[in-house]
Order: C-alpha cells, then structure tokens, then sequence
C-alpha cells in the first residue's frame, strides 16, 4: 500500500515535472516572439486597481488580437518586454492540467525573472484560461497577493466568454470585442481619411460610400476581410456559417446540454432569417406547435438567452418606463454582424436598409450608449431611442433614401411623434446618401452614414 501510494506521488511529481518544462517554454518562447502587427482596434478598456480585465465577445471577432494590440501599447509606452507576458492555455502539452497547478505559471516565470517579484507590476495576458476548472480561484489569488495584472480573454463550451467576468464575483471588468467597426474596417485595408468628413471632397465620398456598401454586404469579421477582393461569395458564407455552426454546437448545445438541437437551429434560421424584425416567442412556440413539435415557451426563451450570451444576436427592448409593457412587447433582433443576414434571408436579396440599421445600433453600443426602440401610440415606429453616457437622449430614424415624398413625411412623422413622448431627445435621421433639395422640419437632424459614423473619435481608453 505505502509502496503504491510512492508511485502515485512519483507519478504527480513527474507530471508536474512536465508541466514546469511546458509553461517556461512557453513563457521564454512568448517573451521573445516579436509582437504581431494587427489593425488597431478602438475597443474600450476600462481600468480599475486590483481588478482583472476580461476580454469578451463573440468567437473571431479578434479578442487574442486585442490583447496582442494592448502588448504593443504597453511596449510603445516604455514596458519592459519581460513585463508583459502572453499564455495560452490551448495546447496540448498542458492537457490535463489542474487549477492547483496554475500557481506553476507564477513560480516559473518569477524563476526567470526573480528581480520582477519586487519591482514594477507584471502584465499576464492570459488566453483560454477557461479551459482550467476552478481557475477563478487561482485568478482571485493572484490579485490579492501578487504585484500583477490580470487580462483575461476566451470562450469555449466550458465557459461562454461573458461568464469570465461573472465567474470572478465582482473581480473583474469587462472589455466588449465586437466585428470591426466601419472605422475599423477602412483602418485594415489602409482607406481610413485622415480629413474630418467636413473636408471629405466628391471623391473622398464616393470612394467612402463604396466602402460602406462593402461592409454592409460582407460585414466586419477581421477573418473575412482579406476575402473581399474575391468574387467567390459561398466562401465568405462558408466561412460565417462555420462561425455559427460553432458557436451552437460549443457554446450552446455541449455547454447547456441541449436536448433539441434541432429546435435551436430553427431559432436561429428564424431569428438571422427576420433580422431587424420584432420576434414573438408565442408566435414561434405556435408555429412550432403547428408543425407537431413539442417543446415548452421556457425552454425557448432559454434559448434565446444563451444565443444572446454567446452575442450571436443583440435584442432591444420597447422603450418604456412600464416594465409590464417591456416584458408583453416583442424584442427586436439584430445580428452581431452584418454579414450574417445575407446566410439565412430566404429571400436571397440583400436587404441594404436593414443592414444599415444593424451597422447603426453596433455603433451605438460602442459607445457606450443604452439603446432601445419606440412605438408611438398612433403605431408608429422609430427605429432607436438612445441613451447616452451624458444623460441626454437622441431618437434615431434610419433611412436609405428620404427623397421619396411619402417616405420622408412617414419618418418624420414618426420621430415627431416620438418626440412627444421624449421631449427632451434629440432627433436625427440617418440616410444612406446626402439628399439634395429635400428640407424636413426644424429639430430634426439630416447626417449621411458615413458622417456619423466617421465624425466622432474612436473611443478613448483615457476616458
């Protein structure tokens, strides 16, 4: 028995052995990869002491990249490269390992640089780290007793990438990686004006509008971009339908135990199908039951929850004080990306104006701003009420061409009704392209896309 008991000891210390051999490798190796060159993002980074900073989104949306770009910045600053140490926990010679063995990854690395114990602060930038049972333990450890910052960053069926945050217990702050932003995407392929759109010349425009289209049709995942000088379009879909078929099978389906996938993916089909539509629970339970499928209301709205939770899709509620109002009105549904819709329209046409509203909310979430949609009582709709970090409000209409008579006087009339409820809000109406000639009444606000989306700064990490 004793005997057994030594080789098991021996068996964990070998193990161990191999372990500490892996994650100096890895720590050396790390330290003397050059820093890859990516496209700056402008994701917000909040900052707080003795806090972690977890990086979330939804999968390829770039989260790794951030944290290599926050490596850059770091460094450009005047860090020390040894300061600054990037770990991946996907790899298989750390398979099997153990929260209890995460404290290795401490001793290592202050093997190699034991001067750093006591001198400045220490950045782990730490990738994957989900795929370790109980690492929020080691996580809250390591704030409270060591001179280091955390980042934290990744999503997999073991645990949906918003959870790092929630799984801290108040410990953590949360950074949102979205698809490239329009700003982002001009940025990446070298086409960002440096000119404020006040100075933006005809060509400067055309050229801009061109881009705009671009995005609207293929969307702002960094992995599409480098598809977009191709004509091949069932590339660019296989590629997103892989981004789906992922995140339901990794991040819901295995992760909640799904019993009905296939329930799911008629959600799914339903929700991108009708993107930018109100979506009913109700109506999709009857239609469900029309086909003889079984399965409860619960079940459904637990559904969309976790397709929210993965930010496969974003739904805005009605906006209203009444909070029997918010819950018996429908949601809206909007994809995280554009280049979704195109995968699941039965109607295989591009839908440009609601493409348009989707790049339109994403903005406005990136800046913080608190965002719902309005119904008058006479059943007009106007499409956001937007709340903003300075308390004011803004009712946005988003149109593609107000030159049409009858289209132009339903949009204002829309916001001007709305406008009776919000009083406060101002109104701004959101156009594809520039219209000529065409005057709406006084307090509303006519701004091209491209203007809006151009004319404010990037999100400042200062702020």
């Amino acid at each position: 028995m004793q005997s057994q008991l030594l080789d098991s000891e021996l068996q964990t210390l070998d193990i161990q052995g191999l372990y500490r051999i892996a994650i100096r490798q890895k720590i050396v190796d790390s330290i003397a990869a050059p820093v890859p060159t990516l496209t700056q993002r402008d994701t917000w980074l909040p900052k707080a002491s003795h806090k972690a900073l977890a990086i979330i989104g939804m999968r390829r949306a770039g989260k790794t990249s951030l944290l290599w770009q926050i490596v850059r910045e770091r460094l450009d600053a005047g860090a020390s490269r040894e300061s600054l140490v990037y770990f991946s926990f996907e790899d298989d010679r750390l398979a099997g390992l153990k929260s209890s063995d995460l404290g290795l990854l401490i001793e290592e690395y202050f093997k190699l640089y034991p001067e750093r114990r006591e001198g400045t602060k220490t950045t782990f930038l730490l990738d994957e780290i989900q795929l370790i049972k109980g690492w929020e333990v080691f996580a809250r450890r390591i704030l409270d007793s060591e001179n280091i910052e955390l980042l934290l960053s990744g999503s997999s069926a073991k645990l949906l990438s918003r959870e790092i945050a929630t799984s801290m217990r108040g410990r953590a702050l949360e950074a949102i990686v979205t698809p490239f932003s329009f700003r982002e995407m001009l940025r990446h392929h070298r086409a960002l004006p440096v000119k404020s759109p006040a100075h933006f010349s005809k060509t400067d425009r055309s050229r801009l509008h061109k881009w705009l289209l671009s995005y609207m049709a293929y969307g702002g995942f960094p992995e599409i971009q480098s598809l977009l000088e191709f004509t091949d379009t069932r590339q660019r879909l296989e590629l997103l339908k892989t981004y789906v078929d992922v995140v339901l099978l990794r991040d819901v389906v295995e992760r909640h135990n799904i019993s009905q996938p296939q329930v799911l993916r008629w959600l799914v089909q339903q929700l991108l199908g009708n993107a930018v539509g109100r979506f009913s629970i109700n109506k999709f339970f009857n239609d469900l039951k029309s086909r003889g499928v079984a399965v409860g209301k619960e079940r459904l709205h637990e559904y969309l929850d976790h397709l929210e939770d993965t930010f496969l899709i974003h739904s805005l509620p009605i906006a209203t004080d009444s909070e029997r109002r918010r819950q018996v009105n429908a949601r809206k549904i909007y994809p995280v990306d554009t280049g979704l819709m195109a995968m699941f329209d039965p109607s295989g046409k591009p839908n440009t104006g609601h493409a348009l509203e989707v790049v339109v909310l994403h903005e406005c979430l990136r800046r913080g701003d608190q965002v719902a949609y309005v119904r008058t009582m006479s059943g007009y709709e106007v499409d956001f009420l937007v709340g903003h970090l300075d308390r004011t409000q803004t009712l946005i209409q988003v149109c593609l061409d107000i030159t049409d008579s009858q289209t132009r006087e339903r949009e204002v009339r829309a916001l001007q009704e709305a406008k009776l409820e919000f009083s406060t809000a101002k109104c701004l109406l959101i156009t594809l392209e520039q219209p000529m000639g065409v005057a709406v009444p006084t307090g509303i606000e006519v701004v091209t896309a491209v203007d809006w989306l151009l004319d404010n700064n990037p999100l400042s990490n200062d702020t």
